[in-house]
């Protein structure tokens, strides 16, 4: 594949250092007037310990907190308790830790202030059910939504309305202390209410809309009559990762054999989170099921290849980041024996690239912003 894949993962490791915690937030924490009480500081997401220490290297006044991360993201941090939990199904090490950052808010003052560090990843990390709910009853949900092919802000929409904690309820539970949000966006739009399901901020949405998304995605799962409505002040769906994968394979086609609407050497960037329909049984991810469609859509193009990977090192459920793609991977896959057409149908889009060995691993990247894909096309 040449340099190409040296060039991918270079603008890649450059999307991921742009957005890390220790250079946004600096910058940030300058901007907010210190409190003449206590500063609390609480925190959900893949990003939230990387922030958390980024606010405890730079704070210069007295600080104390809690923020939960995914397991094995966490980091050093001398004044902010690092929690670690499940994502992206909750576990009870989530819900314990959404009840330590209740407790870390509770008999404050109008002098205090609460600083919340929100990234994605926050829904599953802060998995707190309405009473009457289980546990068991979230994990159940959380798997019914992400095999059903909901939009991101689908399931947020239902999370916030069986949560004793998001959908503004932390913010409530805050009062009278002032609240100062900082978060790390992974959702299209950048809406806040749907960064880690909004627990920090007035929920839109109502029990209705949610009851109508689980209806539309056949989940019959016994957690209907619980819904409750959100702390109050729009759902655009997303496309499929196939379907932008087929879009993008047109305009590339259509630049390397056309030159138009650019000409080569040329890179298509592209960002957001697409959603997965899961049909298959096999290991998947959005990235990784964007390449697999394009390469199908590409068909061996020459002088294409691709990169798509999800910034926060895992995609899915795997700790796979995504994968590369190069002109020869169908060619390759064809002489081990592998069918990319059953794979892709499997929703197999890790087991095909770990076997060519083109998946993409990082490790924990400590960030959580958008999707990363790019197309590179250097022939005419």
């Amino acid at each position: 594949m040449g340099k190409a894949p040296e060039l991918l993962r270079a603008m890649f490791d450059a999307a991921v250092a742009a957005a890390q915690p220790a250079l946004c937030l600096p910058p940030l924490l300058r901007s907010i007037e210190p409190p003449r009480g206590r500063l609390v500081v609480i925190g959900a997401g893949k990003a939230s310990a990387a922030m958390a220490r980024a606010v405890d290297e730079h704070w210069e006044g007295p600080l104390s907190g809690v923020v939960v991360t995914r397991y094995g993201y966490g980091v050093g941090c001398r004044r902010i308790e690092i929690l670690e939990a499940a994502h992206p199904v909750p576990d009870a090490a989530g819900e314990t830790a959404s009840r330590r950052i209740l407790d870390a808010v509770q008999g404050l003052t109008p002098d205090d202030l609460v600083l919340c560090l929100i990234s994605g990843g926050g829904s599953s990390l802060l998995p707190l059910p309405l009473p009457g709910l289980t546990l068991a009853d979230k994990q159940a949900l959380n798997e019914a939504l992400l095999a059903s092919g909901a939009t991101i802000r689908e399931m947020n929409c239902v999370r916030r309305h069986l949560s004793a904690i998001k959908g503004g309820r932390l913010a409530a539970a805050c009062r009278p202390a002032r609240v100062v949000n900082l978060l790390l966006s992974d959702v299209p739009g950048d809406d806040p209410i749907d960064i880690a399901s909004g627990p920090t901020v007035p929920d839109p949405s109502t029990a209705a809309e949610a009851l109508a998304i689980l209806d539309r995605y056949g989940i019959t799962l016994p957690v209907r009559h619980l819904l409750a409505e959100t702390i109050k002040p729009g759902d655009p769906r997303l496309p499929e990762a196939r379907d932008v994968a087929r879009a993008l394979a047109g305009i590339a086609l259509q630049v390397a054999r056309r030159g138009q609407p650019f000409t080569a050497p040329c890179i298509l960037l592209s960002g957001g989170e697409t959603t997965v329909t899961v049909r298959g049984d096999g290991r998947g991810g959005r990235n990784v099921e964007f390449l697999l469609s394009l390469a199908l859509a590409l068909d061996g193009q020459p002088g294409i290849q691709a990169l798509a990977a999800d910034t926060d090192g895992v995609d899915g459920q795997e700790e796979i980041a995504g994968a590369l793609l190069a002109p020869d991977t169908l060619a390759r896959a064809h002489a081990l024996g592998i069918h990319p057409r059953e794979r892709l149908d499997a929703n197999d889009g890790h087991g095909f690239f770990e076997t060519l060995g083109d998946s993409l691993v990082t490790g924990p990247t400590l960030t959580n912003v958008n999707d990363f894909r790019a197309i590179l096309i250097t022939a005419p």
